[in-house]
């Protein structure tokens, strides 16, 4: 393997553009075209696609306990007991290892939300179960990467990531704007507000409790505050007719309760 030397400041590799990650499904009728993850070099052997693996894997500890500004691939290598030059074998610098690092991390929340949204219970509870997954599997693993991608996410004009993250969020929203999509042709989520309105009214207060979580470094009772902000949302979202609909069950359920009752 013959590995090519890093650029002379090794706390600050070359920025070269990378592609952002993995062109895959982000949800029914709502995939993003994503352009192919690219590496310096591809692994041409088992030995080679596992220390790609290392790599990401210590970078994701690296980037979470420092944010992308503090750490540097220099740390990366000397963690893994490699040269700094074999990190650059697998990718141009510290912008691609992040981008990769933050792609397979948004990898498993979308798989682990596609895999485990129950499709067959209501629209409701499929929005319970995003706002929980979300707000879980965000924190699972500490505030290290949830201040990351958030922070990135927010950036505006020269940042590093912003470009980047940005594709990567879209793809993470398509479940929940599929719910939403199908929500208003069931009927139950209103439609007289814009899908792209709608997005903003779940995820805005989902990403201000992420914040005071990361800000705090206190622990939140997610199974409590999943359901609460749920109960919020579902108020704000639900088509009006459905509250009627609602009512005019509940009469029924009632009215044949008392039926049976005085049948006795």
């Amino acid at each position: 393997m013959v590995s090519r030397q890093p650029p002379s400041t090794s706390t600050s590799p070359s920025r070269a553009t990378a592609a952002p990650g993995r062109a895959r499904p982000a949800g029914a009728g709502m995939a993003a075209a994503v352009p192919p993850r690219v590496l310096r070099r591809s692994p041409a052997s088992a030995k080679a696609e596992q220390r790609v693996l290392d790599i990401v894997r210590v970078g994701r500890e690296v980037f979470s306990e420092r944010g992308y500004e503090r750490a540097t691939t220099t740390e990366i290598a000397q963690r893994l007991g490699i040269s700094e030059a074999t990190v650059f074998t697998y990718f141009r610098g510290k912008r691609e290892l992040c981008v990769r690092v933050i792609s397979d991390w948004y990898d498993e929340i979308i798989a682990a939300i596609e895999q485990g949204l129950p499709r067959q219970r209501s629209v409701r509870a499929q929005l319970e179960f995003i706002v929980h997954a979300h707000l879980r599997l965000f924190l699972v693993h500490g505030t290290g990467m949830c201040a990351l991608v958030l922070s990135e996410g927010r950036s505006k004009g020269p940042s590093e990531l912003g470009d980047a993250v940005l594709p990567l969020q879209r793809r993470y929203t398509a479940p929940l704007m599929d719910l939403l999509a199908r929500g208003q042709a069931s009927g139950d989520i209103r439609a007289d507000v814009p899908l792209r309105l709608l997005r903003p009214m779940v995820f805005g207060p989902m990403e201000h409790i992420l914040w005071e979580a990361v800000a705090t470094q206190r622990a939140i009772d997610i199974d409590t505050t999943a359901a609460a902000l749920t109960e919020l949302l579902w108020n704000a979202l639900r088509a009006p007719s459905a509250e009627l609909a609602a009512l005019r069950t509940l009469r029924s359920e009632v009215s044949r309760a008392l039926e049976r009752a005085q049948a006795r």
